[in-house]
Order: structure tokens, then sequence, then C-alpha cells
């Protein structure tokens, strides 16, 4: 790009930003030292780059959505808490946005996100421990309680169950008195990334973008700030994924969605800005960087020249980040403290949306109150003293941080390439990037990808060459034992006695009508979210509407591959 176009670009980015609304902060150093709200190549020069570097809030979005960067508005802390029951959860949240957190992120139990009641007896032994326990609307109220949710933004980590837990969510905003089409937050519903990777699923691929085709319409007609999708990079890497993998392999599950919006028929311009991701950081900080600047500029180009979006905030790829649950170690635990610190600056410096950092004992259970408000003070003192929200996309033009930005871009496109090939010379119905991922799903590609990066990586370990303080370097520690929650099992045996009893105080012939009209449902063209919202009023349990569905669709069975 030469310098007369480097020139017009920034009198574009000058007016967007004095148009835009601007933080009352203090923007210098800590000296006192003024900068520019953003930095670009010296006046008068050439930078044959620039075209795919830009300027933040302009196309590609290499450096940003918007003009202000984080002086516009700083980042979402987005605690993920979730443990035993309803009440313990509620308590948790309460402390979070009192200590200064600014949105919610819902994790549960595994008997949750496998679709299953915590009576269950697949669920004995699980109930409230890796999560909170969600058996219905009434746990979704008292999970809220006292927590206004048409004013808080409110995140949800599930994906197999999500299209019942999210009526869920609808049903106790009701019953608070919200106006359902004005609540924000995001539901994950990826379901390409469990088959891929984590591995929570319940149905057939078909059945759930069924249900996920269903709940991007009802969104997009009824409550057009809520986000239905939120794709899923986060557990491909902590599968053992590499950067590369898992943007290349999470953009073309984004890319797989718009396709299913579109066999819809539904307006890209308008479900687009209703898709968002989720991304792991992980420990390599200049990597992750270059991961996430590379994701916007891909999505955009995609979306405008595959798709044919036109509207700018369609090309916007917005994301959440957490702190890589995996780069964690029970030896020397007090180090994950600094892990959690460069890999949460690590997706500021990348530009995240929001962000969640992990608690230094999460490698050995749930985290303490002690532990998580370090973890929420660690974004607090990102944010308040170190200066990261004065300048937009401050590594920007770094020759470094450019040239990983290429070449992870450059990696991606070549997987995208494979996977649209797998789908053959039939592609499915919903287009070619699906037929790609679902043929990719069903031979393994994906999962052996994922485990050849993961092995390769645990060789480089076990060979001295790549270094983990306190595992295979540094080993000597005076630290002492770690005090840890545990989740006492009164916590399930309390569960299923008060879900036993709100199974006793309902009507069960209006639940049964309702499970029936939600099944006869499932055959025809209509949408699913009316009927399954009027189960779930009825408090119909997340166990019945899952069972239900299983008995309709099936249940997914992965094949064995050796």
């Amino acid at each position: 790009m030469n310098a007369d176009e480097i020139a017009a670009g920034r009198e574009r980015w000058q007016a967007r930003y004095d148009a835009a609304r601007k933080r009352d902060a203090d923007f210098t150093t800590l000296s006192g030292m003024p900068v520019e709200p953003v930095y670009g190549p010296p006046e008068g020069t050439d930078d044959p780059r620039f075209a795919r570097i830009g300027w933040p809030g302009e196309y590609p979005y290499t450096r940003g959505l918007y003009p202000t960067g984080y002086r516009g508005r700083t980042w979402t802390i987005r605690q993920f808490a979730g443990f035993g029951n309803a009440r313990q959860t509620n308590e948790r949240y309460k402390m979070i946005l009192g200590a200064g957190g600014g949105g919610l992120s819902v994790a549960f139990d595994m008997p949750t996100l496998m679709g299953r009641d915590s009576d269950d007896p697949q669920a004995l032994g699980e109930v409230g421990h890796c999560g909170v326990a969600i058996d219905s609307a009434a746990d979704m109220e008292t999970l809220f309680d006292g927590i206004d949710l048409a004013g808080v933004t409110t995140s949800m980590t599930i994906s197999g169950p999500a299209v019942p837990v999210f009526c869920m969510y609808l049903v106790a905003a009701e019953r608070q008195g919200a106006a359902l089409s004005t609540l924000d937050g995001t539901l994950q519903t990826d379901i390409f990334k469990e088959y891929i990777a984590q591995k929570e699923w319940l149905f057939d691929p078909e059945p759930h973008l069924r249900l996920i085709g269903d709940l991007m319409e009802y969104c997009a007609a009824n409550i057009p700030r809520y986000k239905p999708l939120s794709v899923s990079g986060y557990h491909i890497r902590e599968a053992g994924s590499t950067a590369a993998q898992e943007l290349a392999y999470t953009l073309a599950d984004g890319f797989g969605y718009v396709e299913l919006g579109l066999s819809r028929g539904l307006d890209v311009n308008v479900f687009a800005p209703g898709l968002s991701f989720f991304f792991d950081s992980h420990v390599d900080f200049f990597e992750e960087i270059a991961k996430f600047r590379a994701a916007r500029r891909i999505w955009a180009r995609w979306l405008r020249e595959v798709y044919g979006a036109t509207d700018e905030r369609a090309l916007w790829l917005r994301f959440h980040t957490q702190t890589a649950g995996v780069s964690l170690t029970a030896q020397q635990p007090v180090n994950n403290v600094v892990r959690t610190a460069v890999e949460a600056l690590a997706a500021v410096l990348g530009g995240t949306n929001s962000l969640h950092t992990n608690a230094l004992d999460e490698t050995l259970a749930l985290p303490t109150d002690s532990s998580a408000e370090i973890a929420l003070r660690t974004q607090q003192v990102l944010m308040e003293e170190t200066g990261v929200t004065n300048v937009a996309d401050p590594l920007g033009g770094s020759w470094y941080v450019e040239a990983l930005t290429d070449k992870i871009e450059a990696e991606a496109e070549e997987i995208f390439a494979r996977i649209r090939q797998l789908g053959g010379e039939g592609p499915h119905p919903i287009g070619p990037m699906t037929s790609g991922i679902l043929r990719g799903i069903e031979d393994g590609w994906f999962t052996g990808q994922i485990a050849e990066a993961a092995f390769t990586y645990q060789q480089a370990l076990e060979k001295g060459d790549k270094k983990i303080v306190g595992v295979n370097c540094h080993t000597g520690t005076v630290a002492k034992e770690l005090e840890i929650m545990r989740v006492s099992h009164e916590v399930e045996l309390e569960q299923r006695r008060l879900l036993a009893a709100r199974k006793s105080g309902r009507d069960d012939g209006v639940v049964r009508a309702a499970l029936a009209r939600m099944v006869e449902m499932t055959r025809t063209g209509e949408n699913l979210i009316p009927p399954m919202l009027d189960a779930v009023r009825a408090e119909a349990t997340l166990g019945e509407i899952c069972d239900a569905l299983r008995a309709e669709w099936g249940v997914y069975r992965e094949p064995a591959r050796f």
C-alpha cells in the first residue's frame, strides 16, 4: 500500500474515532506521557503489508472491530462459574458482580451437560461437581435470584442440551418480569466441536443441526440482541490441537453455521451478527496474539467474499477468551497465576471482547472463593494498571507479530481447503463446508489430526525440548499443598430431594401433553422452540425433554477407531 492510500485510511479512521464515544479516563503512561489512540507507518512512507493490517474499526479488522479500541469500551470481565446447586452458585455470582465482574458465564455439571436429571442413574456421583446442577426452570430461577437478567449479559457454556436449557433461561426471565426481546447474552450451542473434541452430544448431527437452525430463527425474530451460537475453539485447543488447527477448525465450524442459516432462508446480514466465538488463550504469548488477529481477518474476508455479507456488523468476529486450562499444573500451582496473567494479556492485546481468567487451583478442583478472586483481580490489574487499554492494537506493524499473523492465516486456509475437499462431489444440502465437516467427523479426521498434534507436543515435553516450570524443569519448591474446594455429597442428595418435590407438586398431565406436543412438532417443519418453552413452563425437566427427543431421534454413538 502506498503512502497516499495509508494517509487516506488514517483520515477515515480519525473521522470514525472522533465520532465515537470514548470512556472518561486517563490515556497517558504511568509517567504521565500522553499516547495516541493508534499508531501506524510514519507519515509519507509506503508499507506493502498495510492492506492486510489496516486501521482499527476498518476492513479487514486485523486491528480490531472498533476505531477506539478499548478507549471506547473495555473488554467484559466474564468469570466462568458454577458448582453445587443453584443456590450456592447464585452466591458466587453475586460475589463476582459485587467485585466488579461485568457479566456471568454459567458452568454446568456433567449430568446437565449430557441432558440428564440429577436423579438419573448415570448422574450418580457427578451432581454439582464440575458445574451447577440444573434440572428445571425452577433451578434457573434460583440460579439468577436477585440478578436482573434484563440488565446483565449471561453466557451459558453448553451444547448438546443447549436449546432446552436456553428455554429454561427464558422462562426464568419471564418469571422475573423481563421482556424477552431485551435479553442479551450468549449460548454456546456449538455441536460441531462436540463431535470434534469435547464429546458432549445427544443425537446424530442432523437433529442437532435442526435444533440449532430453529434457535437461530427464533432469536433472529424475537431476541435480536441474544447470540444463539458461540462457536468454540477452546475445547479443540484443550484437546491438544495447535493454534492454527484451533483457529481453522473453529472458523470452519462457523462457516458451517453460516451455511445453516442461509439454508433456512435467513439473511446473512441479519443472523451473522448473532454468531460469536470462544477461543483459548494459551501460554505462547505472540502466537496467541497473532491467532486472534488472523481470526478477525479471515472471518471478515470469507463472510464478504464467500457468503455475500454486505453489512459491516456481519463481517465482525466477536469473541470471548478463556485462559488455557490445559496450561495449568498441579505441581507448584501458584505458578498458574503467572501463566494466567500472560495468557490474559495475550487475549487483550489480541483484541478480545470478553475474558475469563482461570483460577490457580482449577487443575485440582473447582476454585475456592479466594482463588476466584485472584483470577478476577488479574483482569482488573491488567485493565486498570498496565496501560494496555490506551492504544488500539499496540503490536500492529510489529515485524514478528505480522509475520506470525500471516503464517497462521495461511495454515488455516490450507486446512479450509482440506475440509472442503473431504466433502467430495456430493455436498450436503446445507453447504460445502458443512459437508466436509460432517465427513471429517464421520471419518475421524479431526480427532486424528488433534491426536497427532497432542502426541507431537507430548514427545517434545518428554525429551525436554519444551519446558513447563515445576513439571520438567525447576521442580524444587518450598510451597505447601493448597486447600481445595470440595463439593459435599449432600449437594446431590439435596438436589434429588428437591427434584422429587417439584415433580410431585406439578400437574403431570400438563407436562405429558406438552412433551407429546413437542415430539409431534419434531415430525413437522415447524420451529421447536415454542413447544419446548411450553414444556419448560409446565416444569418438565431437562432429562424428560431430552429423553423424549432421544426416543424420537435416537442416540449418537461414536464409531470405534483404532
